[in-house]
């Protein structure tokens, strides 16, 4: 049965809302890390990331999978009209969810020597004991994200977001403010800083609570007749577990890859002869500064890969394959539209774009290594997109094996890389790690969406309408490249007509790049073709 318009307006206004409010979660990042890293320096910074990278692998496991099961769930019940058992799925879902949390935050807090020693960073222990707490805050949230999205209004998570991430700014850079003018150390300062994410996740958690209790259960309703049926607990929680675990171990296997990063890094560079402080001064930098920028453009896409997967869901549940292939093959195109010119801008404007951020000495440390970091970003696009695809065709298995496989090419390439050319090895191998599994992840799409009557995969992604779909891609890609040609030209000319001191011709040089080549981006797609004006409304209310 079609979803009613006031449900298509609600997820499309949600996209538009969720969109601004990352955007506004990665710049409230930025400016964190900012502050933080004048105040910190590049040693206190390391310690801060090393127990974040901790913080982020148990966030995966307790949240990761859970979310996307319970949204997909309550999608399929609500498109059934089960508003009973919509509501049964999400109250013994919390249940789950606030258990694994609470064990997770306890490992975290009574562990946290043990998990600092594995990875290197002994310093880092006091930061991971005082970023505990956070997970289990933070399943709770999920837990009621995962409701929401399922329901079709994705306002609720947007904001929640937007609170957590003003109040990590606060207090994180508050704290570390206050323990470096108390002279205290760069592993008491860090774990200060790291109070933030505590401080953010509670207020956020607060929001979404107040939210629910208001709302209560009227998101469920979407203009379908009522059909009630009464669901087992144990069949709510068998039905949870077979979806989430797929993705789970996936996000696990991701998580335990960025957290081998970290090992391998600084493992490697202490054995290069770097002492403790400097071989977390140089994962620092990195970290801080490359890393962030790399996670900028996928910012774009999420929102749209967020509402992906329920959508899809629901679409396959009413039968509605044709519905369901149009909004991946929308949201495949919108990933490249984005995920482009925006890598392409990385890759050629690294140096300058880091240094209107961050200190000179530690920018031009770090730009080659966003330089070589940027094509994983587009790339990263991709898999949010396809990773949302394949979980709302019931498939979340898929994701997992490309995953799994390109953690490992990235692990069987650090070793290697890291040896050879030090830290430099870390954005090749996750370049490597994204490549492998994106094109997995193209490949399982395609037999997903194919023709039930077509007995093989035909050449391209999506075998029903790839024709005119591929050569748009094709051309997206080259005026992509493009893009990056005229960053490079627009800055090198700006910086040389403007008889300026640096400080200032630096930052107006490369504001006028980026705002050059993004004109000229959107002028060759419009020349081309690789994207009409049908196709530009489509971006612009994403997958409605």
């Amino acid at each position: 049965m079609p979803k009613t318009v006031p449900d298509v307006k609600k997820r499309v206004s949600g996209v538009a809302l969720l969109t601004a409010s990352n955007l506004f979660v990665k710049a409230a990042g930025l400016l964190f890390k900012i502050p933080l890293s004048r105040t910190l320096g590049d040693a206190g910074m390391g310690y801060l990331n090393a127990a974040y990278s901790i913080y982020t692998a148990f966030y995966m496991i307790s949240t990761a999978g859970l979310p996307v099961a319970l949204a997909v769930l309550v999608a399929q019940n609500r498109a059934a009209g089960n508003l009973l058992g919509a509501k049964q799925i999400f109250r013994r879902s919390t249940a789950l969810f606030v258990s694994v949390g609470l064990a997770l935050s306890l490992v975290m807090l009574f562990f946290a020597d043990t998990l600092a020693s594995l990875i290197g960073s002994p310093a880092s222990a006091p930061s991971i004991r005082t970023a505990a707490p956070t997970v289990c805050l933070i399943s709770l949230s999920a837990a009621i994200r995962g409701y929401f999205q399922g329901s079709g209004n994705l306002a609720p998570t947007a904001l929640s977001q937007f609170i957590e991430a003003a109040g990590k700014l606060v207090f994180g850079v508050g704290g570390a403010l206050w323990a470096v003018r108390m002279g205290r150390s760069a592993p008491e300062a860090a774990s200060l800083a790291a109070f933030g994410l505590t401080g953010g996740s509670f207020f956020g958690l607060l929001y979404l609570l107040i939210v629910r209790a208001i709302r209560s259960d009227r998101d469920l309703l979407c203009g379908v007749p009522v059909r009630n049926k009464n669901l087992g607990t144990r069949e709510t929680l068998s039905r949870v577990v077979r979806l989430a675990l797929p993705v789970t171990v996936g996000a696990a296997a991701a998580s335990l890859s960025s957290l081998l990063d970290t090992v391998l890094i600084q493992r490697a560079l202490t054995a290069s002869g770097f002492g403790e402080q400097s071989a977390a001064a140089l994962y620092g930098n990195y970290t801080s500064l490359a890393v962030p920028m790399f996670n900028l453009p996928p910012v774009l896409v999420y929102p749209v890969a967020y509402a992906l997967t329920p959508a899809v869901a629901a679409d396959l549940a009413e039968g509605n394959r044709e519905a369901a292939l149009g909004r991946i093959t929308d949201a495949l195109r919108f990933a490249f539209f984005i995920g482009l010119p925006c890598a392409a801008g990385l890759a050629v404007l690294a140096d300058p774009i880091l240094c209107l951020f961050f200190r000179p000495s530690s920018a031009r440390l770090a730009a080659p290594l966003l330089t070589r970091l940027a094509p994983a970003s587009f790339l990263v696009c991709v898999l949010a997109v396809t990773n949302a695809a394949l979980q709302g065709c019931g498939m979340p298995q898929k994701p997992v094996v490309s995953i799994v496989t390109g953690s490992l090419v990235k692990a069987g390439a650090e070793i290697i890389l890291l040896r050879e050319f030090g830290i430099r090895g870390a954005p090749d191998s996750t370049l490597l790690c994204t490549l492998t599994a994106a094109a997995m992840n193209l490949c399982f799409l395609a037999r997903a969406v194919r023709p039930a009557d077509s007995p093989a995969v035909s050449p391209g992604f999506f075998p029903q309408r790839m024709g005119k779909d591929l050569l748009k891609l094709a051309l997206i890609a080259l005026c992509g490249g493009l893009c990056g040609v005229s960053a490079v030209l627009f800055h090198r000319g700006l910086l040389a007509a403007l008889r300026l001191p640096e400080r200032i011709a630096g930052p107006l040089s490369c504001a006028g790049a980026i705002v050059g080549a993004a004109l000229v981006y959107f002028l060759a797609v419009l020349f081309t073709g690789a994207v009409g004006r049908e196709e530009l409304k489509k971006l612009k209310g994403r997958v409605k």
